[in-house]
């Protein structure tokens, strides 16, 4: 959100929270209207426009600059005409080309970089809803594999697409992009820490020609809005399904279509007055504030998914007390964090020692150990799970028949109902969708022919402009959907797994190559 909006500050010269306001609104309303169907709809077709755009827009930084070679020959040289003599400040690092990088001084230690930053990436790609929702809406398991490697094929292209470019931009606005002086970049971008983050919008707004110019400006908005749909929609769907629901466990589906969009409105708020934290986080660079909140809170849940997995004595007593304090260990860094920030270059140091000494990325490795530890020592000093609460969830059990319901004990059509919804799966809820039996209970007067233009308006962005009148109109329950098989076709299975190991043979290449 705040990279999209600087974008639209640096090409528009409007005010940072005004194009905030206006993304934030646009995103929530074809969110609240859309729900899930309108977010993966958009995201497929932005994925193609955000494509077209980047390539564009690298090749053309590639041809200003001289290539691979030219960038790395001129890159050193990129250094601002105004900085403090007999220091570093402004200059760029020597290990710039470089993955692995100094264990102990360099801002990204290669062992932090291997192992910690691992361990975010895991809780994001494997048990982040934005991305688990994408593959349960799968028809299949081959799907689901086949929609992971294509985007393990796309997350090759940021290195070329992205990384680079945004050194390319130093390379041509050295003033700009690599201020170095406090008061320069207040003036340059707003931010004191530095400017940075403008580096991927000036290299557009100043590179490519107006019509270009315009298509990368829809790229940005449709990246911004495909991110900000996907985590709104997420973040609803779980409050709603795993809390909400849990308080009132009666409430209909109309209330909690309701209180999901509600929640989706809250959420924009917070959106907007979080920026100032973002803008002040570790020396105003966006991506190392990404990972070093993620090195923060996502460690613990990454661990717990990953023993529930793969270790069937784990249970929810020792899941519960791994989050809880993984998560308190990261929430007190990270305050810490804001506290006391990363001072800006020539001053110095005087934060505490976990935050001058321990880099974030050791700092996660040290909360998914602990983590680790606490899930490990508390499921074996409590029962373990029995066979039916881990039957088809694990590795190990995925292969378990499905258990068979027991037909024989006659129940009233009000039982059976109470049954039936008390064994529905609570893995997503599509909050533009409503149920068509509803109870009389939640019938009420409203959607006739005599409301206004507004109060239908109103109706249907709160899901109801479809509520049923009489009780004879209500839809027959649907069949209940078989289960879902782990069994593939053979053919494209091969395929798939040939897929796999070309995509690890390329990342090998690339980590190799840069090392």
């Amino acid at each position: 959100m705040y990279a999209g909006a600087l974008f639209i500050q640096q090409a528009l010269h409007w005010d940072l929270y005004i194009a905030v306001a206006g993304l934030l609104a646009i995103t929530a309303v074809y969110t609240v209207a859309g729900g899930l169907a309108a977010v993966i709809y958009t995201d497929a077709l932005q994925t193609l426009i955000m494509l077209i755009g980047a390539i564009s827009l690298m090749v053309f930084s590639f041809v200003e600059v001289g290539g691979l070679e030219g960038l790395q020959a001129k890159y050193f040289d990129a250094i601002p005409s105004t900085r403090k003599e007999n220091s570093s400040c402004g200059l760029p690092r020597e290990d710039a080309f470089h993955i692995f990088r100094d264990p102990v001084n360099s801002d990204l230690p290669w062992p932090g970089v291997l192992v910690g930053m691992t361990i975010p990436s895991l809780w994001y790609w494997c048990t982040d809803q934005v991305i688990v929702q994408r593959s349960l809406a799968a028809k299949n398991l081959s799907h689901a594999k086949g929609g992971s490697l294509m985007t393990s094929y796309l997350k090759i292209l940021p290195l070329f697409m992205m990384v680079m470019p945004g050194m390319i931009s130093r390379v041509l606005f050295p003033d700009l992009v690599a201020c170095a002086e406090p008061e320069i970049c207040q003036k340059i971008c707003g931010n004191p820490s530095g400017c940075s983050d403008i580096a991927y919008p000036k290299l557009v707004i100043e590179l490519l020609p107006v019509g270009l110019r315009g298509l990368m400006m829809a790229v940005m908005i449709a990246a911004l809005m495909s991110s900000l749909t996907s985590i709104f929609n997420s973040a609803s769907t779980i409050f709603t399904m795993d809390l909400w629901k849990h308080f009132r466990p009666r409430c209909s589906e109309w209330e909690l279509m309701i209180v999901g969009r509600v929640f989706v409105l809250l959420l924009t708020v917070v959106s907007i007055l979080w920026i100032p934290l973002v803008q002040a986080g570790q020396g105003g660079q966006l991506f190392i504030y990404i990972q070093s909140i993620s090195s923060y809170l996502q460690p613990p849940v990454a661990m717990v998914f990953i023993l529930g997995c793969f270790w069937k004595r784990a249970n929810e007593k020792g899941a519960f007390w791994g989050l809880v304090l993984g998560l308190l260990m990261g929430v007190i860094r990270m305050v810490l964090d804001f506290i006391f920030p990363e001072p800006q270059c020539g001053e110095r140091d005087t934060r505490p020692g976990v935050l001058r000494y321990m880099h974030y990325l050791y700092f996660s490795m040290v909360l998914a150990a602990a983590s680790t530890l606490t899930v490990l020592l508390v499921s074996l000093l409590t029962e373990p799970p029995s066979e039916e609460m881990i039957s088809r969830l694990t590795w190990f059990t995925r292969g378990d028949p499905p258990a068979k319901k027991d037909l024989s004990v006659s129940t009233s059509p009000d039982t059976a109902k109470g049954a039936r919804e008390a064994e529905r799966p609570a893995l997503q809820i599509d909050i533009s969708i409503a149920s068509e039996n509803s109870t009389n209970d939640n019938k009420c007067p409203t959607g006739t022919k005599k409301d206004s233009k507004l109060v239908r308006t109103l109706l249907w962005l709160c899901g109801m402009e479809r509520r049923q009148e009489n009780p004879e109109d209500v839809a027959p329950a649907k069949p209940e959907r078989p289960m879902a098989s782990l069994e593939e076709n053979p053919l494209v299975k091969h395929i798939l797994n040939i897929n796999l190991i070309l995509s690890i043979c390329a990342g090998v290449f690339l980590w190799a190559y840069f090392a």
